[in-house]
């Protein structure tokens, strides 16, 4: 029986392969065996790696259906001095994968959370990219449809610098026709799949060649998009003034005008919102 004074326990945030069942740290395995409850996104999927590496931990499933349930139960746990880890099915927890609200809820109950940091796909695309990796935006995956998925197009088409996305095989194909539409189709472009798994590929190309490669022959696996950043040259502050007050006088809104203000001016978005607004 625990102890009702006993300190709270630690959540450990434990990175996990991506594939290869080897690509796991020391001290990933040390937490992992030591802690009383690992939250895990996918039992069935986790008990793989853990049955790999000899882990008999207890294991409680989380994920989106259940992560208000899941999460009072860890933060009872951790309350009892328990420590508790989460994994995600493969890579670091919180990227594009299920773990905020637990984090968050022990982060409120002045618990500790201890990152135990190890494999991403979106570092393992980046790094291995020949692009530049000085900095980037992280962009997760796309909404399917809608004016989200358009405005995230949008600015992946205007960024100055490198972005990384996580996508579907079977609408790579399609991203990279859209962002070929918005003007990036001569930029670089790698298409990362599969990666530390026996059929990993990295190809290297411009978006409209990828765009037009993957059409005819679609991916497999998971994959992980990284595209240059523009080098548009800006225009001059009164050009894009002008351009503004014509696309106003046309009746564009403000907010379509300073889209393309960013897209074919080479403007920032504050000063694009500005001078929208101004015309």
């Amino acid at each position: 029986m625990v102890d009702a004074a006993a300190p709270n326990g630690s959540l450990y945030v434990v990175s996990t392969p991506i594939g290869n069942l080897r690509d796991i740290t020391l001290r990933a395995i040390d937490v992992l065996r030591t802690v009383d409850l690992i939250l895990a996104e996918d039992t069935r999927h986790s008990r793989h790696l853990l049955d790999h590496h000899e882990i008999s931990t207890p294991m409680l499933s989380y994920h989106e259906h259940n992560e208000a349930r899941a999460t009072a139960t860890a933060i009872a746990r951790l309350r009892e001095g328990r420590d508790v880890a989460l994994i995600s099915d493969a890579g670091t927890p919180l990227v594009s994968d299920p773990g905020s609200r637990v984090v968050r809820a022990a982060a409120e109950a002045g618990i500790a959370v201890v990152p135990i940091p190890g494999p991403s796909a979106a570092l393992a695309a980046l790094v291995s990219s020949a692009i530049s990796s000085e900095r980037f935006t992280f962009f997760g995956f796309l909404a399917r449809k809608g004016r989200e998925r358009d405005d995230a197009l949008q600015e992946l088409s205007s960024l100055r610098h490198t972005s990384v996305l996580y996508e579907a095989p079977n609408r790579v194909a399609a991203t990279l026709t859209e962002l070929g539409a918005r003007g990036a189709g001569e930029r670089r472009v790698v298409v990362a799949r599969e990666l530390t798994k026996q059929f990993e590929e990295i190809h290297r190309g411009t978006v409209a060649e990828l765009s037009a490669y993957y059409e005819s022959s679609p991916p497999r696996g998971e994959v992980v998009i990284v595209l240059e950043g523009t080098t548009l040259q800006p225009l001059a502050e009164d050009e894009l003034r002008s351009r503004a007050r014509v696309m106003r006088d046309a009746g564009l809104s403000a907010r379509d005008v300073a889209a393309a203000l960013v897209r074919e001016g080479g403007a920032s978005r504050n000063l694009a919102y500005r001078l929208a607004h101004e015309a």
